[in-house]
């Protein structure tokens, strides 16, 4: 693909625009790690709601779409579509207590939440495991769907363009804070949505697409189905009946952590309130899945008929290392029929997507390395400026371990399957963990182990070509590990009783797995209702799927199916409307 002056114009204009926030807001970042990694905890719903979509939207989430629609329809989406119902447990059930929690990185829950060396252990180890370790591999699976890119557009190699977007990230990160990041998202996710939607408009008009009436014709019906073909009983369970039944609860992944955590406890707990952690969070599962699916979708289905074969995008991208060639390469590959000025605000929008996830993401990985590490265990006496500075150095040094990360990896899809691998069998305990007091710190870290063996040990069999089934991993790595725990948990001493009286009367979690605790603590009630949090996580997740089903039924061609979907949409959402300033209740102020 040719980028014209013209082009190259837009995606100057658009880096400047973008970087303007973190050049203003440097110096009240600098000021401490209150402000550097959670924006001094005064950031409003709307804020963090657009900072969350804009993290999720990366340059690896169209091309994992892509690659999911093209292996086996539509349907495949439900990989990550059930992740919904995760979502909605975190707005209704958990927002409000990270927010009361009031602890500046989701670590440091663990030292209030359990007790001695234990405690300790655990927060250091998470440090690591997910700062320096998971951290990396989801920002290597983002810096190899950049690669790809550049590599169809500009027909960069991969190190040239890791070595460009390093030195962006760095530069931004390093500079921002949070509060730059946060400002920087809302600016970067209007860019990258501008481009999805013009990517898939253009996409239309191809010839061999022949616009949506000949997508929807001359594709495979299977191809555009919402849900998976029935009598294809294995796909069926791998694709929807697992996802739904058993992944949301049971996998911790970043962006859907069961009961909120990295990057989106990080926004919670920037929120200047309860109400606005709840808030930001709704929003973000609204337009994460209602709103954003179908422009990657209609370019994923587009791209089977310009591309059939995977031999066809090598054909027309000759210059392309072979060795990058996957299915996650069609959606960049569709990007070469933008017209000019279009290609540049695209690929402006992809890198505003990829800066604003790795940002995310090296700022999150520093707080727990920098604050939840170095400041705990190892220099607890130096100044607020001396961590920041420090926190600016690991932001670097992350951003090189992931560009060294990136070359093991091989596509979207690998990436997305071994971080649910990593993440499997974890997720029941940590909703379990704010409701029930009898979890303790030796929980978490048997569950930590565990899984991490697990996967260690599939992916070593992969590597040695005894490939395990992933349906069957996530069903062993879920049985096991969730085994190990409980049993851990039942076999251990629980955590000592004045630090669970101390957590409860910070967190007031409802439910009867505090009852015991409660009973000594002098709280007369949680401020929360359970019964009612359930009914907004019902209406919560009937009113996205039903806009996100409804729109696909009026793309189809499918009226009066939309029509049903879309007045279900109506309903629960007024239902919705009517339920959330009860729940709110005295959440509205910070505490």
């Amino acid at each position: 693909m040719q980028l014209v002056t013209l082009d190259w114009v837009i995606v100057v204009l658009s880096i400047a625009v973008a970087f303007l926030p973190a050049v203003l807001l440097a110096r009240r970042a600098g000021s401490s790690t209150a402000e550097f990694f959670t924006s001094g905890r005064a950031a409003p719903w709307w804020l963090i709601g657009v900072s969350m979509v804009a993290t999720t939207f990366s340059t690896d989430t169209p091309n994992l779409v892509t690659n999911l629609v093209r292996e086996h329809g539509v349907a495949n989406n439900w990989a990550w579509w059930a992740f919904l119902l995760t979502g909605m447990a975190t707005v209704f059930f958990y927002a409000r207590l990270w927010r009361r929690s009031g602890v500046l990185t989701d670590l440091e829950f663990y030292e209030i939440r359990y007790a001695g060396r234990p405690a300790q252990v655990v927060r250091a180890f998470r440090a690591v495991y997910l700062g320096l370790f998971f951290n990396c591999v989801i920002m290597a699976s983002v810096n190899l769907a950049a690669a790809k890119i550049a590599n169809v557009m500009l027909g960069w190699p991969m190190w040239q363009t890791l070595v460009i977007c390093a030195g962006l990230n760095i530069a931004f990160a390093a500079t921002a804070g949070l509060w730059g990041v946060l400002v920087t998202d809302m600016i970067q996710f209007g860019i990258a949505m501008t481009g999805s939607f013009a990517a898939a408009y253009f996409a239309l008009q191809q010839p061999e697409v022949g616009g949506l009436h000949g997508l929807m014709t001359r594709l495979d019906p299977g191809v555009l189905r919402l849900l998976p073909d029935f009598g294809d009983w294995k796909l069926t369970v791998s694709v929807l009946v697992i996802p739904i039944t058993v992944q949301w609860w049971s996998v911790w992944y970043p962006g859907a952590e069961p009961g909120g955590g990295s990057y989106i406890a990080q926004r919670m707990l920037a929120a200047r309130t309860e109400r606005d952690a709840m808030a930001g969070t709704l929003f973000f599962n609204v337009a994460h899945y209602a709103l954003r699916s179908w422009p990657w979708i209609i370019v994923a289905l587009a791209s089977l008929l310009v591309y059939p074969q995977l031999s066809d995008i090598a054909v027309s991208f000759p210059h392309v290392d072979p060795k990058l060639i996957g299915h996650d390469m069609a959606y960049p590959a569709m990007l070469k029929f933008l017209p000019v000025g279009w290609l540049g605000l695209m690929v402006a929008g992809l890198l505003a997507a990829y800066v604003s996830t790795l940002s995310t993401h090296l700022n999150w990985g520093t707080s727990y390395l920098v604050h939840d590490l170095y400041r705990r265990f190892m220099r607890t006496d130096a100044s607020e400026r001396h961590y920041v500075m420090v926190g600016r150095i690991v932001t670097a040094l992350l951003m090189l371990a992931a560009g060294g990360l990136t070359f093991v990896l091989d596509s979207a899809r690998e990436s997305f399957q071994l971080l649910l691998s990593i993440g499997a069998g974890t997720g029941l305990l940590y909703l379990l963990r704010w409701f029930w007091w009898r979890i303790n710190a030796w929980s978490e870290i048997s569950a930590m182990i565990c899984s991490f063996l697990l996967a260690a040990g599939f992916l070593v069999a992969q590597k040695s070509g005894a490939p395990v089934d992933p349906t069957v991993q996530l069903l062993l790595s879920v049985g096991i590990t969730t085994l190990v725990w409980v049993s851990v948990t039942l076999l251990t001493a629980p955590t000592e009783r004045s630090t669970l009286l101390s957590f409860f009367r910070l967190v007031r979690p409802a439910g009867p797995g505090w009852r015991a605790v409660q009973a000594e603590s002098g709280v007369r009630a949680s401020p929360d209702s359970l019964p009612m949090a359930f009914l907004g996580w019902v209406l919560g997740c009937t009113a996205v799927y039903s806009a996100l089903f409804g729109t696909g039924s009026l793309l189809y061609g499918r009226t009066a199916q939309g029509v049903v979907f879309l007045a279900v949409f109506v309903v629960s959402s007024w239902w919705l409307a009517r339920l959330l300033p009860a729940m709110w209740g005295g959440a509205g102020r910070a505490e």
